[in-house]
């Protein structure tokens, strides 16, 4: 499904890249790009996800997108999980609200799910998430929120259709077709105050963001492009998924990938008494979604 190609790009990142080619010059510099975007966390992939690698079964990855400031560690203010099924072909995808009150696994606390990953990072994120989910979190990947200006500067500007009317640090973004830099780019993928929808209306705009760079990249590519994109990535992104992995989700996990399911959890959201706004999932939601991810990693 077109519309939901921009997943293939954060679930992999360099993975896509591969399928632009599979020899030489591209080969050699996506390696390279993966070599420094890897980093370690401390619990390694267990003997479960080793094993569903090798026997190509499903997969689940949690993508991070953080808004990291200098000198900050940051929170991770979208949050997805993403499992892969190649024997059913399919792919699901669930966006986890960041205001969701939850258990932060390891800080003894219960706290908006995004504040994980500024209490412990990405595997305090990973541990959260899981417990949430119910389900085994095999890898995750991670990109800065500000790593959004350089990808969308290296593929020269993305074009989006804005459904509301709106400013931020006094730029203005009017109903419409919007051609956007990469600065502009982020603050447009960044508001979320002044929209009725709050966070789920920045989610429809940062996925709109990616979706454009995606496109670009696959209706234009050129050496030049690449390397651009690929430096912007290697700056940005953060993940611990092995090349080899990332080489088998671009092969044999592709058709999967083409067909992406999106999850969604029910729920509400308000003001508690220490004047805090938190979201909560309904027990019927959550359980008819954990239910869905499990049989995806079976």
């Amino acid at each position: 499904m077109k519309k939901w190609k921009w997943i293939v790009l954060t679930l992999t990142g360099i993975c896509l890249l591969l399928l632009f080619g599979s020899g030489g010059y591209v080969y050699h510099k996506a390696s390279q790009t993966m070599k420094e975007v890897q980093v370690q966390v401390p619990v390694k992939a267990s003997v479960e996800t080793e094993k569903a690698v090798e026997q190509k079964k499903g997969l689940s990855f949690l993508l991070l997108g953080v808004d990291q400031r200098k000198n900050e560690t940051g929170r991770s203010d979208t949050i997805i999980v993403v499992t892969i099924d190649p024997k059913t072909n399919k792919s699901q995808m669930i966006s986890i609200p960041r205001d969701l009150k939850t258990e932060i696994i390891g800080n003894g606390s219960n706290d908006k799910i995004n504040h994980a990953y500024a209490f412990g990072g990405p595997q305090m994120a990973l541990d959260t998430v899981s417990h949430l989910l119910d389900i085994r979190l095999d890898y995750f990947a991670e990109i800065n929120l500000e790593g959004f200006t350089d990808l969308v500067n290296a593929v020269d500007g993305v074009t989006v259709e804005n459904d509301i009317n709106f400013s931020y640090y006094e730029m203005q973004f009017p109903k419409g077709e919007l051609s956007l830099n990469g600065k502009e780019a982020l603050a447009y993928a960044r508001m979320r105050y002044d929209d009725p929808r709050g966070d789920f209306g920045r989610q429809i705009r940062q996925r709109q963001v990616v979706q454009a760079v995606t496109d670009k990249m696959t209706e234009d590519f050129s050496i030049r492009r690449f390397n651009a994109v690929l430096d912007a990535l290697g700056k940005n992104v953060k993940t611990n998924v092995p090349f080899s992995v990332a080489r088998t989700v671009a092969t044999d996990y592709r058709d999967a990938l083409r067909n992406v399911e999106t999850l969604s959890l029910d729920g509400k959201g308000g003001i508690e008494s220490d004047g805090i706004y938190y979201w909560h999932p309904t027990d019927k939601s959550l359980k008819e979604v954990q239910a869905q991810l499990k049989e995806a990693l079976k």
